[in-house]
């Protein structure tokens, strides 16, 4: 197999599987009218390539869509063996994805002549998903507390980032790492682990809030606790034990 490879590069919205198949459709003519792509009653590499291409795009581009993911895609199509002669196919040929579940990422394209001589050919591709996600702004110690100034949002390939990555820096702001990190680094959530902003025996406010009304009142922890995290209070003006959720360094929030 060659080392060449085709690329497309496209921000299109999904569509729907009936436009799919028919762009698929109307691809597929116009390779199978083309001088190149058949020769001798064979079907040539070019066409299978052209096929997978096609099949790729709409069906990376409905996952985009089904799934609410933003971003922008790049395919990448592997070149086959120009040797390649495979029986000119009497019926359209059908393309489906073979592996992964989902189109991001190494890829395999089942492209099938399902005619009077039926054959089968599989082509490798490569899909790459760029998105925004969280990374470092410069090199963080671990156990450090990530702050704004620690983190920035950057275009990355996330089909090459297997543990998980982040899209918000609220996300990582206020978290501990558990270990080192460069500057540039993705920040993973291997990377992180909840901060505890309070910890048992701190003295905190404790606010309640209903409509307009606001009380303020002294308490103090009974457990630890990280951002967003409820933990246990002791309300120091009526000695009672209530559920609070943390919202910020000696600041916990309680209904009314």
């Amino acid at each position: 197999m060659a080392m060449d490879i085709k690329t497309t590069v496209s921000r299109r919205l999904g569509l729907t599987p009936y436009r799919r198949t028919l762009c698929v459709t109307l691809a597929l003519l116009a390779f199978s009218l083309g001088t190149t792509a058949r020769a001798d009653n064979v079907t040539l590499p070019d066409l299978l390539i052209g096929v997978t291409q096609g099949f790729l795009e709409f069906t990376v581009e409905d996952y985009l869509a089904t799934t609410q993911t933003p971003g922008r895609y790049e395919i990448q199509v592997s070149q086959l063996d120009p040797r390649l002669r495979m029986p000119m196919c009497d019926k359209e040929l059908t393309a489906s994805l073979e592996s992964p579940a989902q189109p991001i990422g190494r890829v395999t394209v089942k492209v099938r002549c399902e005619g009077a001589s039926p054959w089968t050919v599989f082509v490798p591709a490569q899909v790459k998903l760029f998105r925004d996600v969280v990374v470092v702004a410069r090199p963080l110690k671990r156990t450090g507390i990530i702050g704004f100034e620690d983190v920035a949002l950057r275009e990355r390939d996330i089909s090459m980032i297997n543990q998980g990555y982040l899209t918000s820096l609220d996300q990582a702001i206020g978290q501990k790492l558990t270990r080192p990190v460069v500057t540039d680094q993705v920040i993973t959530l291997v990377h992180l682990e909840q901060a505890e902003v309070i910890r048992k025996g701190d003295q905190v406010v404790i606010s309640a809030s209903s409509g307009g009304l606001q009380v303020k009142m002294p308490g103090e922890a009974l457990s630890n606790g990280g951002m967003s995290e409820q933990i246990r209070v002791k309300n120091l003006n009526s000695n009672r034990v209530i559920k609070a959720r943390v919202t910020a360094p000696g600041q916990v929030e309680v209904a009314l």
